[in-house]
């Protein structure tokens, strides 16, 4: 987990509202939301 020192404020707050605050309910809509993004990016890399 060291890389997660080094990583952007943004992504550092979005892991600890997954962790602490999301709603059960929301989790899978927001792990769909952030493959799309990955996948995508990933994909323009290619």
């Amino acid at each position: 987990m060291n890389t997660f020192k080094t990583m952007p404020k943004s992504i550092k707050k979005a892991v600890r509202y997954i962790y602490q605050d999301a709603p059960l309910e929301n989790l899978k809509e927001i792990q769909i939301l952030l493959n799309q993004a990955i996948d995508q990016r990933l994909k323009e890399k290619k």
